[in-house]
């Protein structure tokens, strides 16, 4: 993987936004490869394909490169709120791939992929609409809240100018893919409560950590009443799935 972007398509254009996408979309389609299988490489895709910019050439799954010269913090801005929402909760979520690159010379920094599956609801923050004076009046964009979704999930393939081995890579990515096969009416919940796990902060912990959070469950999920059921159920999940340990009667081990 080379880190040095080719820049000389971006003297093309005035905009940011096309001198970025000139740049950062051929150089994905020479460096990138598939995680989910042995493919060395990804397809790029026409530019009008909608919420997509490459397809594994063998397995077929879909990714969506978004660059940004400021480094990937808390939130990633994204586009068309209720687009998607709708697209988690038909499970057509791309594959993203979060970049970081530096300038004037355009290295990228840091690269971070989420799989499709690792998408929330929660993790979704609605914008305010642009004002009546904007171009598109009432539009609702939204920001992507990288603190919800599970760090397991936040695969880096790039840290800090440091590439991450692709088997490493793959590696993690298949960790966690059996989430994926999980219903989507149960899969955001699961998300949810995994990354509450993780946020305890221990390698141990008990039913009680959790239910010590049950006001944030209460504020992600308002229409549960059963809130407490609903999580040891998810501990079961997430036993299953080999991502937490059953230790004894309401104690459990994170598998990191």
């Amino acid at each position: 993987m080379n880190l040095t972007m080719a820049s000389e398509a971006a003297a093309a254009y005035k905009s940011g936004a096309q001198r970025a996408r000139s740049v950062t979309e051929p150089w994905g389609a020479k460096n990138l490869y598939c995680p989910n299988c042995p493919s060395p490489t990804l397809d790029q895709l026409k530019n009008n394909t909608k919420a997509v910019d490459y397809k594994c050439p063998s397995c077929g799954f879909w990714y969506q490169l978004k660059g940004q010269k400021t480094r990937i913090g808390k939130t990633i801005n994204d586009g068309d709120y209720k687009t998607m929402m709708e697209a988690i909760q038909d499970d057509r979520t791309p594959n993203f791939l979060f970049m970081h690159y530096e300038l004037p010379n355009w290295n990228v920094r840091s690269l971070l992929l989420v799989p499709h599956f690792a998408f929330p609801t929660s993790a979704i923050i609605k914008r305010k609409p642009l004002s009546p004076t904007a171009q598109r009046a009432g539009w609702v964009g939204c920001n992507i809240a990288l603190s919800q979704i599970p760090m397991e999930a936040r695969i880096l393939v790039v840290n800090e100018g440091k590439i991450t081995p692709e088997a490493e890579v793959r590696n993690n990515f298949h960790r966690i893919k059996p989430l994926g096969e999980l219903p989507v009416s149960e899969r955001g919940w699961t998300l949810d409560v995994l990354t509450a796990v993780r946020s305890l902060g221990k390698p141990e912990f008990t039913n009680q950590d959790l239910y010590a959070l049950v006001p944030n469950f209460e504020k992600l999920h308002p229409g549960n009443r059963h809130i407490r059921d609903k999580l040891r159920q998810q501990l079961q999940n997430l036993r299953d799935l080999g991502l937490v340990e059953h230790m004894a009667a309401g104690r459990w081990r994170g598998k990191l």
